[in-house]
């Protein structure tokens, strides 16, 4: 659905995107992670048409920027960092503009499908500028799914929410998911991306990786694996280091963490060790770091 050839971007000496290549794929939520000024939002503008690229190609939606802009425009729905309202009109107003701007068929019914599943019908008369911030965002998410898009580009969408309405917006997006839209997630919300996201980029000016939350937190931490023991040793420790698949081995009081590259298949070898040797396992764990340590870990080392 998304296809980027060494996709670049300068705003005169600053190099904002950095020869960008990526395909995320139809029905996949892809989470596109990165610090303040790294370029997600210059890359979103791209995407969406909304300004050109200084180098490179893309196609969405099999449309490509710069010759079918119109097409894009068409096809995806856009909720930026800071959606802009018309504050003095309704809430139903504000969403029949748009709808009309994007020739939907059934004006009527397409405004009050969103208002009614984003929990704002009842508020449909209400001038736009009365509601708090995440009526707001749900308002913006309901303007930007109105033609139904094929393609939903999400940037921040719960920057700035109280967590009630940042719970709601993120059922809302699962929801989407569930219905097999294509959604780019900008965020800064690394347990929200984890949640929704099917495979996540890090990105700073250029792109440092692309995996499945599982595989970065595998590929950058290892797999550890915490057998609890009634009484750990230095010699268990060490013999579940002479097992050809163990890469590493902790021995912390009556724990042994192990690193390995696949507990699925191993775990069972390693209970079996420590019974034989004597040992009473207890119960068995894998430690799991958050997305935010890889995250953190992978910015810092590049």
């Amino acid at each position: 659905m998304i296809h980027t050839e060494n996709l670049t971007k300068s705003f005169g000496e600053v190099l904002a995107v950095d020869q960008l290549s990526l395909d995320v794929g139809e029905g996949e939520v892809f989470g596109f992670l990165g610090p303040n000024g790294a370029g997600k939002t210059t890359t979103v503008r791209m995407l969406t048409s909304l300004i050109a690229p200084t180098h490179g190609n893309a196609t969405v939606a099999g449309f490509d920027i710069g010759r079918q802009d119109t097409d894009i425009r068409r096809t995806v729905g856009v909720l930026t960092e800071t959606p802009g309202m018309y504050d003095n009109l309704s809430a139903e107003y504000n969403l029949r503009i748009f709808a009309e701007l994007y020739e939907v068929q059934d004006v009527a019914g397409q405004v009050e499908k969103y208002l009614r599943m984003l929990g704002l019908y009842e508020r449909r008369f209400d001038a736009a500028g009365t509601f708090s911030k995440g009526m707001k965002q749900k308002l913006a998410i309901a303007r930007a799914l109105l033609h139904e898009p094929r393609i939903l580009f999400l940037d921040e969408p719960t920057a700035s929410l109280d967590p009630e309405a940042a719970h709601l917006v993120r059922d809302f997006i699962a929801e989407l998911k569930k219905e097999g839209r294509t959604i780019f997630l900008c965020t800064h919300n690394l347990d929200e991306a984890d949640r929704l996201c099917d495979r996540i980029g890090v990105f700073k000016t250029r792109l440092l990786v692309v995996d499945t939350p599982a595989n970065l937190r595998a590929s950058v931490f290892g797999r550890k694996v915490v057998f609890h023991l009634r009484a750990a040793s230095e010699k268990l420790a060490g013999l579940v280091l002479q097992l050809p698949f163990t890469r590493e081995v902790k021995l912390i009081e009556n724990k042994l963490v192990v690193t390995l590259d696949d507990p699925n298949a191993q775990n069972p070898d390693i209970v079996r060790a420590l019974v034989a040797a004597g040992a009473d396992v207890q119960f068995v764990g894998e430690l799991r770091h958050s997305l935010e340590d890889v995250y953190l870990q992978l910015v810092k080392d590049k």
